[in-house]
């Protein structure tokens, strides 16, 4: 049971429909309670729902604490703490990042019960919540692994910034202290107007006076556009280096699980997903027709197609491919392919695999190896090669037809 219950929070395996629904319910409880952590600061809303919003916290509560304690329950299971007592396991999880914010998102109600406080006082530590999103999220989680990234460089960006704060508050102090003491009387009072400035925000609450100090502020505003441009341009461009990396690390796993690449080496997966495009299919799509001329093969990254055969059709789905046996033998498709619901898919065209073969003679060989291998008798051959090239064991011609909805089945 303490297995099953760590496949279903941690979502091992993406089909998992209980995992799914788990994971929906915790994101929607913690908006929800974002939400109401917000909505409760309003007198009027509050006074209104106050029981409701109480018993919504409770609710909340016992939710996010359960599940807290089982995922200490299970860290045992968890790879990283393999070869350890579950007492030591515990503990390296009850210290990671993702453990303090969940045992922060309990502390308020637990605080409001044995200290009697107002909830609404604690709202702001209940707002803590709202960052157990990042486990569930793959883009904050990707922002959070490129900021930490390049930590050093951002470091090293405030560190210059804090120079230029510094450097803009001493001129401004020395030209203006005497003439405006209320707002530059000091380093520290100048300081506030440097920040202003540098950050191009510009409250307009402390304006220089002399033509001295308003050369310094020009000067000093067009640094701060300057300054700023260089975080945002370092994170905006590790968070897509990030993005990039996890996309192609996934993309390469598939592909290099095809069984007509599998055998291949990194220079040549490489050299293939240079030639891959992107394509988002959309509900009813036709992707291939029957009778028309192979031009491409396609990979199946998310969602579903339905491969219509003259009898019950079949469906493939995320880890699939289909088509690249019609290249191959230069036959015609002989049936349709349609999206059953949004899939994305990358295409390899038929010329550039055409190129890729002929200036890598082994890899032609072992695909047209694979091809007879894969072939099967015609009168066992449902429709051609649609029906037959992905939808057969490898080297057994064994059809393999998948029920509507079921899981992809590996390759392997």
């Amino acid at each position: 049971m303490r297995r099953r219950i760590y496949e279903i929070l941690e979502r091992e395996n993406p089909h998992d429909g209980v995992a799914r629904m788990v994971h929906v319910g915790l994101v929607v409880l913690i908006l929800a309670n974002s939400a109401a952590a917000v909505m409760e600061t309003v007198p009027s809303f509050d006074a209104a729902y106050r029981l409701p919003l109480h018993l919504f916290e409770a609710f909340s509560f016992g939710v996010f604490l359960t599940e807290y304690l089982l995922r200490l329950w299970v860290a045992p299971f968890d790879p990283r703490y393999r070869g350890l007592s579950h007492r030591e396991a515990r503990l390296r999880y009850a210290v990671t990042p993702f453990a303090i914010v969940d045992l922060l998102s309990v502390l308020p109600f637990g605080l409001a019960l044995f200290v009697h406080a107002d909830l609404r006082t604690l709202a702001l530590l209940r707002l803590v919540r709202f960052l157990k999103l990042a486990r569930y999220s793959p883009g904050l989680a990707s922002l959070g692994e490129a900021i930490f990234a390049e930590r050093h460089a951002l470091l090293a960006c405030v560190g210059i910034i804090g120079v230029v704060v510094l450097f803009a508050a001493s001129l401004m102090y020395l030209v203006e202290g005497d003439v405006q003491p209320d707002k530059f009387g000091s380093i520290p009072l100048a300081a506030w107007w440097a920040v202003v400035s540098v950050t191009t925000v510009g409250y307009g609450d402390a304006v220089p006076a002399t033509l001295a100090g308003r050369m310094i502020a020009a000067l000093t505003m067009v640094s701060g556009m300057i300054l700023l441009a260089l975080p945002v341009g370092i994170v905006a461009s590790s968070f897509a280096a990030v993005i990039r990396r996890r996309d192609f690390v996934v993309t390469w796993g598939m592909v290099a699980r095809v069984p007509l690449f599998c055998e291949l080496d990194a220079a040549a997966i490489g050299e293939i997903l240079k030639l891959l495009s992107a394509h988002t299919a959309y509900p009813g799509e036709l992707l291939a027709r029957r009778g028309e001329e192979a031009r491409s093969m396609f990979f199946i990254l998310s969602g579903e197609v339905r491969i219509e055969l003259q009898g019950e059709p079949l469906f493939l789905g995320e880890g699939h491919f289909f088509g690249e046996m019609a290249l191959l033998s230069k036959r015609r498709r002989s049936a349709n392919v349609r999206a059953t619901r949004r899939t994305q898919l990358l295409i390899l065209d038929a010329r550039d695999l055409d190129d890729l073969l002929s200036r890598r003679p082994a890899m032609r060989a072992r695909m047209e190896e694979l091809a007879r291998k894969r072939e099967v008798p015609h009168a066992l051959r449902p429709t051609g090669d649609l029906a037959t090239e992905e939808i057969t064991e490898e080297g057994t011609g064994t059809p393999f037809h998948p029920s509507p909805g079921a899981p992809p089945r590996s390759r392997e």
